[in-house]
């Protein structure tokens, strides 16, 4: 975490900086608390322009009784250490009570004025000449607001002095000056030859929000989702904006996803400790009757007009201490049931703002700090005041009913008023409030048993997220099985609902046994029984073969007819994804079907799940193009109607066909990332830790066996059949490059039996090569023969390209071991084709590499040398490290040279560039300053870290300072 960068105040910077160029001025520098005043003074003292001026600078603290002259004399004792040698007039003996510390340099004191305003004057005079003989040209004084009267009476009369000596320049809060103040006849009064500016310093806006974040985390772009998110929970002030990301950075809930910053968990962000403090400082300053009625504010959260605010405030008086939350509160200085006294200052002071009658916070922020220092046995009676005042409106604001009457520990109204209020929220289309209100009530211990799989029902999975939400649904669905109350068709609709949350969740096999048992009790016609039907038509689980997959599908078809519309779509929806999970044709055939635009938000629901699961099919059967296009229409929908679940899900997609189409720069940070996202679900994440652990492999990294034994090891725990081909065809391989023939032969015969045994070949576009080859190199090559067959079979006549190029290189691993090097490197020209056409660029790379190899077994080296240094340049461009040196290894044992357009690279040993980084980063430095010693940008710091950590096989920029100390990397 870097210090916030000087953000979007290069206008008012602009405009101090004119002001005080132009001869003394006095200048009013305006704003609330935290919105950047301060920072404004410090960045034009510091700019080349201020540095020109002889500047002091005062702070007015908040005492409650200031004392006298206190920011300017504290000023002074700082500008000097000794006044000696000011070579001070007789005035300055009157400065003896200000600085008794230099009672033996001031001459005597002069014999007191009759008049009190006389001995004023005289004291003033003799400040005055102090701060000539100090040579200031801007005297600056903060926080005004707080000064006590002698201190602004000092600065009028500097400003009345003629001509004036020294600019002024006065930061204040403009709500926290009492009435009466002095302070605004600074601007009132200006004497002639002086400028006057008064300067209002406003929040920041969202795209400055981000600016200002990003520069607090390497120059690195954050995503227009979470500027929004700040600006709107900090109201753009940029104290409060620098806070609250810290307190994400602290709580580790910030991460990086598609080159931006990101927020790792949806939940509600917190009041930093600074600006919780700030507002209750404030508060504490209040009244009795003004600390009510802020506290009557925070509790209904929403703009109310004066009426329903004095209800919720006419309680017990605050007590001691009141909303401020701490000792400074004071007493409570009036009874709270007089709000109408206290509403006049709750507005006066700032926090307070009414607009067309209605009242509320100005800032969110303010509202959350007064809100949690309320004591709990008060919040509930004002929530339950809220909730009765509010219940004879018309129409009933029924979200708002439903919050304070569960925050007023009324569980049966609560629940009464939280259904309607989800089915309102559904109704207009707010999937995100309807999850949450619904989640609360299924989870709630007072919710009858017969009442969990209608409110599931409603459950709008689409923008629902977390792990442990889930599963705290599972528990709340299975307690409802358990409690033994229910009819059997009752339960069977649970067990329906209690599927689909599973099957949400990626919990397959558990699912699965749901499912099985529902159907039997469900009726026949139901949209429940054919949703079941429908599901058990998808091949999750590892043994049921096609046949009974295609059997389930034509039962669920047969109920659709008679249901309405959208539960057609839903199931369709259903249906498609299934076949195309089967590797059925006719899948694409209804695919159509769901290709158009979506009429509602109920319809969008169906599309847009729709469209997401016909970019996964098209990435298994290798039509890749069509899978952007799936993907990207899916994203359109879920942003365009909020689907929370939806962008997980696609990006980790997405990371798997850009893995296969080549496009790998930055794509393993972005594999990380999801892969740590707990909000994204298990099976979605595993396929981001198999695309990571792939990017491993071809990098060379030994850790990549790791990866593909977790995701294997937790695809067959989670049922997810059809994820487990890829990884154990990556292993397989890895293993014979070792050596390790029969653990390769081991890592795939479960895989291969379940392709087989199930007929699901779709899955074997990789995994069929893999053990193609492992049978060979263990001499079974008519076993071999005989898969490669089998393949073959399912391939004829389907239009899948991925399976078709799996089937291609396996006939040319067969063909070398059976009829010799030239056929095979015809053979292995032809899958590297198929691969290149899908396109597959680092498959059709090996493919070409085992092409070299045939060739020079063939004698035919100058066909082969030029290829092999065509693919080795391919290779490390694409960034297949690992094989790219193999290939190299080969021209050079051929004494070929190896020139590469590119600089050299250092495989897993740090570059010279790279070790720089390290060497200061052991030091302590952050990013950017490091960037700064190297004279690179903050950008390419951050490349350089993360590459030496990948190559030094750690996660954290302190295992990376560890690790090169004792590797001795760094002395």
């Amino acid at each position: 975490m870097a210090a916030p960068a000087f953000v979007g105040r290069a206008a008012e910077l602009a405009a101090l900086q004119r002001a005080l160029a132009q001869g003394p001025a006095i200048v009013l520098v305006e704003g609330e608390a935290g919105v950047g005043k301060s920072r404004l003074l410090r960045e034009f003292l510091g700019s080349p322009a201020g540095r020109e001026h002889r500047s002091l600078v005062a702070w007015c603290p908040p005492f409650r009784e200031p004392y006298t002259l206190g920011p300017v004399v504290d000023a002074v004792r700082q500008a000097t250490g000794r006044i000696g040698g000011l070579r001070l007039s007789g005035l300055a003996g009157a400065l003896r009570p200000l600085f008794p510390e230099w009672a033996d340099e001031l001459p005597p004191a002069p014999d007191p004025p009759e008049d009190a305003r006389a001995a004023r004057h005289l004291l003033f005079r003799a400040l005055a000449e102090v701060l000539d003989r100090l040579r200031v040209s801007v005297l600056a004084v903060e926080d005004v607001h707080w000064a006590d009267e002698a201190t602004l009476e000092f600065l009028l009369f500097l400003a009345a002095r003629h001509p004036p000596p020294a600019s002024l320049v006065v930061t204040y809060r403009a709500n926290d000056v009492p009435p009466g103040s002095l302070l605004l006849r600074l601007s009132a009064r200006l004497p002639a030859g002086a400028e006057g500016l008064r300067l209002a310093v406003g929040p920041l806006d969202v795209a400055r929000t981000g600016a200002l974040v990003s520069s607090m985390l390497d120059d690195e772009p954050v995503s227009p989702a979470l500027a929004t998110l700040l600006q709107q929970h900090t109201d753009g002030i940029p104290l409060a904006v620098e806070e609250s990301v810290r307190l994400l950075h602290d709580r580790a809930d910030l991460t990086r996803r598609d080159g931006a910053w990101v927020r790792r968990r949806r939940t509600e962000l917190d009041v930093p400790p600074t600006v919780r403090d700030a507002v209750l400082e404030r508060v504490a300053r209040l009244s009795g009757p003004a600390r009510a009625v802020l506290r009557a504010a925070a509790v209904l959260s929403v703009p109310a007009d004066e009426a329903t605010l004095g209800a919720v405030a006419a309680g017990p008086p605050p007590r001691p201490g009141g909303p401020a939350g701490g000792p400074a509160g004071g007493p409570a200085g009036g009874p709270a049931d007089r709000p109408a006294e206290g509403l006049a200052e709750a507005l006066a002071c700032g926090l307070l703002r009414e607009d067309g009658g209605q009242l509320s916070f100005r800032h969110a922020l303010a509202c959350r700090a007064v809100y949690e220092a309320i004591p709990a046995p008060d919040r509930r009676a004002a929530h339950l005041r809220a909730g009765r005042a509010l219940a004879v409106r018309t129409p009933l604001p029924v979200s708002q009913l439903a919050r304070h009457f569960r925050e007023a520990g009324d569980a049966t109204t609560w629940m009464r008023y939280a259904e309607r209020a989800a089915d309102l929220a559904l109704a207009a289309a707010d999937e995100s409030g309807a999850a949450s209100l619904l989640y609360d009530l299924l989870t709630h211990p007072r919710l009858a048993a017969y009442d969990a799989a209608r409110l599931v029902a409603k459950m709008p999975f689409s923008s629902f997220t977390g792990d442990r939400r889930f599963k705290e649904m599972v528990r709340a669905l299975r307690a409802a099985l358990d409690a033994g109350t229910m009819s059997p068709e009752q339960a069977a609709e649970t067990r329906c609902q209690l599927a689909r949350v599973l099957l949400v969740m990626e919990e397959f096999e558990a699912a699965r046994h749901e499912m099985i048992k529902a159907v039997a009790h469900l009726p026949p016609g139901s949209h429940s029984a054919a949703r079941m039907m429908a599901y058990l038509g998808w091949p999750r689980e590892s043994s049921t073969p096609v046949a009974t997959h295609l059997r389930w599908l034509r039962r669920a078809a047969g109920v659709a007819a008679s249901l309405p519309p959208l539960d057609r779509m839903g199931l369709l929806v259903e249906r498609v994804t299934a076949l195309l999970m089967l590797g059925e044709e006719e899948g694409w055939t209804e695919a159509s079907r769901l290709c158009g635009d979506p009429a509602g938000p109920d319809e969008a629901r169906h599309l847009g799940k729709g469209r997401l699961n016909l970019g996964d099919a098209a990435v298994r059967w290798g039509r890749y193009t069509e899978a952007a296009g799936h993907l990207a229409a899916a994203e359109a929908i879920a942003e365009r109607h909020g689907f929370r679940r939806y962008p997980g899900i696609i990006q980790a997609t997405r990371t798997h066909l850009d893995w296969f189409t080549g496009r790998w720069r930055g794509l393993a940070g972005r594999a990380a990332a999801l892969a740590d996202d707990d909000e994204i679900q298990p099976v979605t994440r595993l396929e981001a830790v198999l695309v990571a652990g792939l990017l491993d492999a071809a990098a060379g990294d030994p850790g990549a066996a790791g990866r593909f034994e977790h995701v294997l090891a937790e695809a067959r725990r989670r049922g997810a059949a059809e994820l487990v081909a890829e990884p154990a065809a990556a292993l397989c391989r890895l293993l014979l490059a070792r050596g390790a023939v029969g653990e390769a032969l081991l890592v795939t015969d479960e895989p291969v039996r379940q392709v087989a045994d199930k007929g699901v070949w779709l899955w074997a576009a990789d995994l069929v090569p893999a053990r193609t080859q492992a049978l060979v190199a263990a001499g079974r090559v008519d076993e071999a023969a005989g898969l490669v067959a089998a393949f073959a079979g399912w391939v004829r006549g389907r239009p899948a390209p991925a399976p078709r190029a799996g089937l291609a290189l396996s006939r040319a691993i067969l063909a070398e071991a059976r009829v010799g090097p030239v056929a095979a490197a015809a053979a292995f020209a032809r899958a590297a084709d198929a691969w290149q056409r899908l396109p597959r660029p680092y498959d059709a790379l090996l493919a070409q590499e085992r092409r070299v190899a045939c060739l020079l077994a063939a004698g035919a080296a100058e066909e082969a040398l030029p290829l092999a240094r065509k693919v080795a340049q391919e290779l490390g461009d694409l960034g297949a490290r690992s094989a790219a040196e193999r290939v190299a290894g080969l021209l050079r044992d051929h004494r070929v040279e190896v020139r590469g357009r590119g600089r050299r690279g250092y495989g897993d040993e740090l570059s010279p560039r790279e070790l720089k980084v390290v060497r200061l980063l052991a030091t302590g430095m952050t990013n950017r300053e490091i960037a700064v010693v190297l004279s690179r940008s903050p950008k390419t710091v951050a490349a350089q870290v993360n590459s030496a950590m990948r190559k030094l096989g750690v996660r954290s920029r302190t295992a990376l300072a560890v690790s090169a100390v004792e590797s001795g990397l760094v002395s």
